[in-house]
């Protein structure tokens, strides 16, 4: 039996999606971890490198110190907590981990989106009587926005692939089925796994695409009805 029709005949076998170790409940954690992380990346980086972007100052010092991050490995810093006394607390240390993984493509590109906005426009509606605020929101805001979102989509799809490193070290998610294939030397089952992250990356990636355009097309429809 070939590689692929093997992965294919794993993934079909109705045993395998269910139970502790099935695929539905290591796939419901995987999104946990992963979804915790991002949302908590964004909160932190986000509001910092748009605000950055807005002001036009400290930006340059902030994305470099928060691209340090990505030349320390997560799992070397998953091992780090795994030696703490953050080791018993359940998925803490892994989204920790990624939290500091997925800050760097979001605080970059939400200062160099805001920073990108064309100054003529903020000149104008600052002109125009526009406050502060008023720029950030109406103007500075939705120009920056396809900036961001990709920055956005990349974290998504890198924290998605990287949270499968959480199984090296006892944590749930798809991983787990990727390290267990790996035990049992069946490359099937590795493969298998390895589609299911894939295919997990790849539909986030185009929800959030999707999600985008709808921004997108109500803010020219919007634009229309006010013309």
């Amino acid at each position: 039996m070939g590689i692929v029709t093997g992965a294919w005949a794993w993934l079909t076998t109705g045993a395998h999606w269910t139970g502790e170790e099935g695929i539905g409940q290591r796939l419901a954690e995987h999104v946990y971890v992963s979804g915790a992380a991002l949302l908590i990346a964004s909160a932190v980086a986000l509001p910092l490198g748009l605000w950055l972007g807005h002001l036009g100052r400290g930006g340059a010092l902030a994305v470099n110190v928060s691209n340090v991050g990505r030349a320390v490995p997560v799992f070397a810093v998953l091992a780090l907590f795994m030696v703490s006394p953050l080791r018993n607390a359940g998925y803490v240390p892994t989204v920790v981990a990624l939290v500091l993984f997925a800050i760097p493509p979001l605080l970059t590109n939400a200062y160099v989106g805001m920073r990108e906005v064309d100054r003529s426009a903020v000149r104008a509606a600052r002109g125009m009587g526009m406050t502060g605020g008023q720029v950030f929101r109406r103007v500075e805001l939705p120009l920056a926005r396809p900036v961001v979102m990709t920055g956005v989509r990349s974290a998504a799809v890198q924290v998605i692939a990287t949270a499968t490193v959480a199984a090296m070290v006892g944590q749930g998610g798809l991983g787990r089925i990727i390290t267990a294939g790996f035990a049992l030397y069946d490359t099937a089952q590795v493969v298998a796994g390895a589609v299911l992250v894939a295919l997990l990356a790849l539909l986030v990636e185009a929800v959030l695409a999707g999600a985008d355009r709808l921004l997108t097309n109500k803010r020219m429809n919007d634009r229309r009805m006010n013309a």
